[in-house]
């Protein structure tokens, strides 16, 4: 099997808990290290890769793809120096803090025949890979409204100094926002308009911390919602059709499993408890139908080994840099639609 050598540019939770324990299980990759600049752990679980002092140490070694992790203002300029250096790369979400930012890499890639990906990992969410299939298997029938939700009970600002920094790449609207309207457009695709709130909330907060948004269809809505205010959580997922309606909470176990240290797998991985499972309520051949749907099992290892299929095989990207163009295009008309207070066209 072929080894792709794959890189991290940070070994915080980041590299540590979505990247590296994936790299490690897939047979296909092999981390040769990470860019480490002042705590030096990533030897601490890997002893045997490196630790690079500058990302030029980095992209001079023998590495085929570099895993951009770092905060999202640097996006840019460290996945163009890993494309310019001829590495395959895998770009964080946000993908970069503009829309012309993306294009660049895009067409950066396309010219030197790089993969360039962007790592939307909720996608292969257990919760999500519910929705997905209740929706396309169209016992909902015609759409009509969904809303999505990713919301949290936390007041206090984020120690991570780069998240509550006035800069491009802060705030809810680029951290959570990109899940969201990753799902949303890739489950009913590309819509007509946006219209969006986007507020801060929280007490000495610089950054925006709520999300409203919606977005247009011709003949449904879909709404997007995040912030730090929910003690009570409503259903992370509502769909309605005309047929009927499906609630789900955010279920999937991956992240905390990760963070607690847990290796995953190929079995018995991202099963979520059957206390959560999402209610369907709807009609079918003139039956009513009202149940618990099982969950789909979630794996962020599909997405890894899809990657690898498109280094190795030259198949698309599993989120391709179109699509991380297309849900920056959602972010920039969400920004203008606030500052403006009114609908905007696509």
């Amino acid at each position: 099997m072929q080894q792709i050598k794959t890189a991290l540019l940070s070994y915080g939770m980041s590299g540590k808990v979505f990247h590296a324990p994936f790299l490690e299980l897939h047979p296909g990759f092999e981390l040769t290290g990470s860019w480490e600049r002042s705590k030096k752990l990533i030897q601490s679980d890997f002893p045997d890769v490196k630790s690079y002092k500058s990302l030029d140490e980095l992209l001079k070694d023998d590495v085929d793809l570099v895993i951009v992790n770092t905060p999202v203002e640097t996006h840019y300029e460290y996945a163009k120096k890993v494309l310019q250096a001829g590495k395959h790369a895998l770009v964080e979400k946000a993908f970069t803090a503009t829309v012309k930012e993306a294009e660049e890499l895009k067409k950066l890639a396309d010219k030197k025949g790089l993969k360039l990906a962007v790592f939307q990992n909720r996608r292969w969410d257990s919760d999500f890979k519910t929705v997905k299939e209740v929706v396309d298997n169209g016992t909902l029938g015609e759409i009509i409204e969904a809303e999505f939700h990713f919301d949290r009970y936390n007041p206090s600002l984020s120690i991570k100094g780069h998240k509550e920094t006035a800069n491009p790449g802060a705030g809810i609207l680029k951290d959570l926002g990109p899940h969201l309207i990753d799902q949303a457009l890739y489950l009913f695709g590309f819509p007509e308009a946006v219209f969006a709130d986007i507020r801060i909330t929280r007490d000495k907060s610089l950054v925006d911390d709520y999300i409203d948004i919606l977005l247009y269809y011709s003949r449904f809505r879909v709404r997007l919602k995040a912030g730090f205010f929910v003690r009570e959580a409503v259903p992370s997922y509502i769909v309605h059709g005309k047929n009927g309606s499906f609630l789900k909470s955010r279920g999937d176990v991956q992240e905390d499993a990760l963070k607690m240290g847990k290796k995953p797998t190929l079995k018995n991985w991202g099963t979520e408890s059957r206390s959560r499972e999402g209610m369907l309520h709807t009609e079918s051949g003139g039956k009513i139908i009202h149940e618990n749907i099982p969950t789909l099992t979630g794996n962020y290892y599909d997405f890894f080994d899809g990657l690898y299929n498109a280094i190795t095989e030259n198949k698309p990207e599993p989120v391709t840099a179109q699509e991380g163009i297309n849900t920056m295009r959602i972010i920039e008309a969400s920004i203008k639609s606030n500052q403006q207070k009114k609908v905007i066209q696509l």
